[in-house]
């Protein structure tokens, strides 16, 4: 039998929804800065045979941003970039679930800490800004 191409499969959900979306978006939740920063971090830890994937949308929308790592369908909830680190060191590098990020299969809402994290996230990120108007017809 021949070894697999990738040893781990890191899909990351970068779907975007309209804004006020009642399910929300792993997108407005940092999803896509976060994914960008796995892929770095992941090449400056020298973690071989393993692939970083934006995906689209993963069906658990209120619990984003969040990724599901491969062979082991392992889910995660990840708000900051010290998340990231500790899934790729722990997980990735150690061979072991972080568990204060897991999301369990049947798991419908964030745990008090995983949301209080989140939270504190959301409340330091810009504000969208909408292009300017210029009074021009197009």
């Amino acid at each position: 039998m021949t070894e697999s191409f990738y040893k781990a499969h890191v899909f990351c959900c970068n779907n975007e929804r309209p804004a006020g979306h009642i399910r929300g978006c792993c997108r407005e939740k940092g999803g896509v800065s976060l994914q960008n920063y796995m892929k770095v971090r992941a090449k400056e830890l020298g973690i071989e045979k393993t692939r970083i994937n934006k995906a689209g949308c993963l069906d658990r929308c209120e619990l984003g941003p969040v990724m599901v790592i491969y062979p082991e369908g392992v889910w995660y909830h990840y708000a900051t970039r010290e998340d990231v680190d500790e899934i790729l060191e722990t997980h990735l590098l150690g061979g072991k679930i972080v568990e204060r990020l897991q999301l369990e299969n049947d798991q419908t809402e964030l745990t008090p800490a995983q949301a209080e994290s989140l939270a504190c996230v959301m409340q330091c990120m810009p504000p969208k800004t909408e292009p300017e108007e210029t009074g021009k017809e197009v």
